[in-house]
């Protein structure tokens, strides 16, 4: 994929699986655009919403075309008039869903002096020059839809007051909670709960945008810990003292685990604020996230 701000120019020719893709002709089937939208959601699939919003001169698009593009860069509803912008477009549309950032391009449609011209010498990344003869210009608006951050509890069972704090300011902090515990003693119901004492959570489908927080008080540390070396989530952070988290590292060692996971894990957890009543530990262990979530690193909390 190219990185952030590459220019190039491309030919007029059909993208991978073009045959796949669905015409103009969609643009009249609203419904079919809302479903496609509504089953990537459900799936918290990243994906990106392309949208003509103004075209000069000849071009085969027109105001309101539109295209959805799924993470994988395949063109799943609709058009932008054709290979010549559909393309390019494709590219934008990888890298807002690597940024989170929106962006408007300008898309030109020259023969093949000019857009070599365009491409060698403009310096904004948002000017895209396409060889074709078409002599029209479309502005394209593409935004990416990414799924929510998600914050993850694994807990014990019965009452706990950091569980509860961290279901209640995650909520606030715009988080979807899932709590996995086998008997819960909640106040604030979370987004999703998971009421299983032997869940598999290798089976549960992370993600970068997952943050783990293990409060499982050592009992099911290790199982819980080896299987979450098998995923990919974003974050994980364990409640723990140093001792006991050597203990569980040097086991988690002798059954395989590698070491690179090992060194992620976060714990002691969250970062060092001073405070020691529930609510304060839950906040600072939601401020490390949010820190690690933005490429920030801090001291962390003495354990």
């Amino acid at each position: 994929m190219p990185p952030a701000g590459h220019k190039r120019s491309f030919e007029r020719k059909p993208i991978n699986g073009a045959s796949a893709v669905v015409g103009p002709g969609d643009l009249l089937d609203p419904a079919r655009y809302v479903r496609t939208l509504s089953d990537l959601a459900s799936r918290r699939e990243p994906f990106a919403v392309a949208a003509v919003v103004k075209t000069e001169g000849s071009t085969l698009g027109k105001p309101g075309f539109k295209t959805v593009i799924s993470k994988d860069g395949e063109i799943l509803y609709g058009t932008l008039g054709g290979g010549c912008p559909d393309g390019p477009i494709v590219q934008v549309a990888l890298q807002t869903m690597q940024t989170g950032v929106p962006r408007v391009v300008r898309v030109h449609f020259v023969d093949v002096t000019r857009a070599v011209e365009g491409t060698v010498t403009s310096e904004d990344p948002d000017e895209i020059y396409v060889e074709t003869n078409c002599g029209g210009t479309m502005e394209i608006y593409v935004e990416p839809y990414l799924p929510p951050h998600r914050l993850v509890l694994v807990c014990q069972g019965g009452r706990d007051e950091i569980e509860e704090h961290l279901v209640h300011f995650g909520k606030r902090l715009g988080y979807e909670v899932v709590v996995v515990d086998p008997s819960p003693a909640l106040t604030e119901k979370p987004d999703e709960l998971i009421e299983a004492k032997k869940y598999d959570l290798s089976a549960f489908p992370f993600g970068p945008r997952d943050a783990v927080v293990i409060l499982t008080r050592g009992d099911r540390d290790v199982p819980v810990l080896q299987a979450l070396s098998k995923v990919s989530a974003g974050y994980v952070g364990m409640l723990s003292s140093r001792t006991r988290t050597r203990q569980n590292f040097e086991t988690l060692r002798s059954l395989g685990v590698a070491e690179e996971f090992l060194r992620s894990i976060h714990t002691p957890i969250g970062l060092d604020l001073g405070g020691h009543a529930p609510s304060e530990i839950a906040l600072a262990i939601l401020a490390e996230i949010t820190a690690a979530r933005h490429g920030r690193t801090f001291k962390w909390k003495a354990g």
